[in-house]
């Protein structure tokens, strides 16, 4: 194929020279071999280094949630450095849609071997734990893109994790995620709760039942303190017969435990 790296005869050599060495293999990059170097294309959470050990987690696991796109590659491999920039920089712009692992054959030859690869690069898309679609040499940007987004596309109702991302903002947090600003009035009650007034807490969280009778934060919220008000308040004696006699516990427990249903200023 063009702009691939046959590995056949790179295998011959390979294997003449573990002949040559006793049968040993010849040193190589460590298992986390780092990619080819990439000018002008910082790494980040969307490209990953991979070995043997972090296989399972790192793509088998992942690509249960967003497609796993494996690239398979070599530091001598002159092609792999024209594709590895090419999917670094796809993989950023995607934004966690996909995730790109990069694996260095010579430091990981049995995932290869697994993959059945013949020649370098190849590239190999995971979902749900399963090869899905691949290809073999270095592409032009566009065409690869297109695959990119064929897979999305494919997958997008299959893999949880493709329209969470695409729904997430700018700086990586999910719209849905990101907390409302907070009500300066229920401020003040919850600042007055802090110090221990429940007076003053209860009486905050009543003013916003006066202006909003249906609001169930503020219902609850006022609820919860009229409860720790008579908590605090109850009869050290009672408590200390509720711990003897479950029939007293159970006339304690109701005493402090709170009526449901909307609170009216008529019952302040």
């Amino acid at each position: 194929m063009a702009g691939a790296v046959d590995l056949s005869a790179l295998r011959a050599r390979a294997d003449s020279a573990r002949t040559s060495s006793g049968g040993r293999a010849p040193a190589g990059p460590p298992a986390t071999g780092s990619a080819p170097p990439v000018d002008g294309v910082p790494g980040g959470q969307w490209v990953i280094d991979v070995d043997e050990q972090s296989f399972q987690t790192d793509v088998l696991e992942r690509s249960l949630q967003v497609p796993v796109v494996v690239d398979l590659w070599a530091t001598w491999c002159q092609p792999c450095k024209q594709l590895s920039p090419v999917l670094e920089r796809l993989a950023e712009q995607g934004g966690g849609t996909w995730i790109l692992a990069k694996i260095d054959i010579d430091a990981n030859p049995r995932i290869a071997q697994a993959f059945g690869v013949q020649s370098i690069p190849t590239v190999i898309a995971l979902a749900g734990g399963q090869p899905v679609e691949a290809f073999s040499g270095a592409q032009p940007e566009p065409q690869v893109r297109q695959w990119i987004e064929a897979l999305i596309t494919q997958f997008r109702d299959k893999l949880p994790g493709i329209r969470a991302a695409e729904s997430a903002g700018a700086d990586g947090v999910a719209e849905e995620d990101v907390e409302p600003p907070e009500d300066p009035r229920f401020v003040e009650a919850e600042d007055a709760l802090d110090q221990g007034d429940y007076t003053a807490a209860e009486a905050a969280y009543q003013r916003i039942l006066d202006a909003e009778p249906a609001n169930e934060q503020a219902t609850a919220a006022i609820a919860q303190v009229r409860f720790l008000a008579r908590a605090e308040n109850a009869d050290p004696a009672a408590i200390a017969r509720a711990d003897a006699d479950p029939d007293d516990a159970r006339h304690v427990v109701a005493r402090l435990d709170l009526h449901p249903g909307p609170v009216t200023r008529s019952e302040v």
